[in-house]
Order: structure tokens, then sequence, then C-alpha cells
């Protein structure tokens, strides 16, 4: 039988990799949210036409964009933080106030997907509507709770493995630097 302590470290190279595509969705929304863009000065600046609608394009595509890229920017560490507790008490410390720091951002995410999902169901009848062109949020806010719901897979997961990690120096999910 396989050593108990491997199972988080598989579930986390498993979140890894869907984060993983969920980044890569993420980026051909970037690529289209720049070419979107880019379209769109040439149109506004050279041709003296703005496109009317393409604002309420851009703004749900950039929804898209940020739903993919909530939890692979959580799993490596490219949210702005600064570890003060880690400087200042090492792995003392941080053994214990990370698995009340996640359990803590495990319940602010859940709740904010309780809010998208709650407003998604309100949809038209509370005018969720693009201004433009009318398109309904429902399915955006849908995408946001998926977005916020696995970065609350990704806690849940480096809470799991830093239990099981607890007597040890370092943490799995800890990034050095």
């Amino acid at each position: 039988m396989s050593d108990p302590q491997q199972l988080p470290d598989r579930a986390l190279t498993t979140v890894d990799s869907a984060v993983g595509w969920l980044a890569r969705i993420g980026s051909v929304t970037m690529v289209a949210l720049v070419v979107m863009t880019g379209i769109g000065v040439f149109f506004r600046y050279i041709v003296n036409d703005p496109i009317n609608g393409l604002g309420d394009l851009l703004g749900l595509t950039l929804s898209i964009t940020v739903a993919c890229s909530l939890a692979y920017g959580g799993r490596v560490g490219a949210h702005v933080a600064v570890d003060v507790l880690g400087m200042v008490g090492g792995r003392k410390v941080t053994r214990w106030t990370d698995p009340l720091v996640r359990i803590l951002g495990i319940f602010i995410v859940v709740v904010a997907v309780f809010a998208l999902i709650k407003n998604g169901l309100c949809g038209i009848l509370c005018g969720f509507l693009t201004s433009s062109l009318a398109i309904p949020h429902e399915p955006f806010y849908y995408f946001l709770a998926f977005g916020l719901s696995a970065y609350a897979v990704v806690l849940v997961v480096e809470l799991i493995a830093g239990l099981v990690h607890f007597s040890r120096d370092v943490d799995p999910s800890e990034k050095s630097g």
C-alpha cells in the first residue's frame, strides 16, 4: 500500500494540471481581449467609426479571463502577498497560521460563490444585461462562480496537504523565494 502522505501530493499535482488547463483557456481569452481592443482602437481612431457594443464584449470576455485565472493565480502564488509571519516566525508559526488562513479563505470563497449563483439566478429579472447589446450576465455569473469554486478546491487541497505535512519543515504549498 502507498504512503498516506503521497495522496495529498498527488492531489496537488492533479489540481496543478486542472488549473493549468483553466489558465490556458484564460490565456486564449486574454488574446481575444487584446485583438478586440486593437480592432476597437483602429475603428475608433483610424476609421473614426467606433464599434457599437464592443465594450460589452470586452467586459464579458474579461470576466472569463478573470474566472480562469483565479485558481491558477492562487496555486502558483501570483496574488499579491507579504508573508510577514513566515519571515518573522518561520515554519514554527506558519504551520499554525496557514490552516487558519486557508479555512478563512475557503469560507470567503464559498460565500462569494453563493452570491454569484444567487445573482445569476436573478438574471434578466434583475436587469443584469449589458448596456449596449443587452447580453444577459447570467452565464458569466456562473462562470465566475465556477472559477472561484476551482480556487476553493485549490485551498481545500492545500489545506489537506498542509495538515498531512504539518510536522515537516516545509509545507508543499509554500512558495520558496
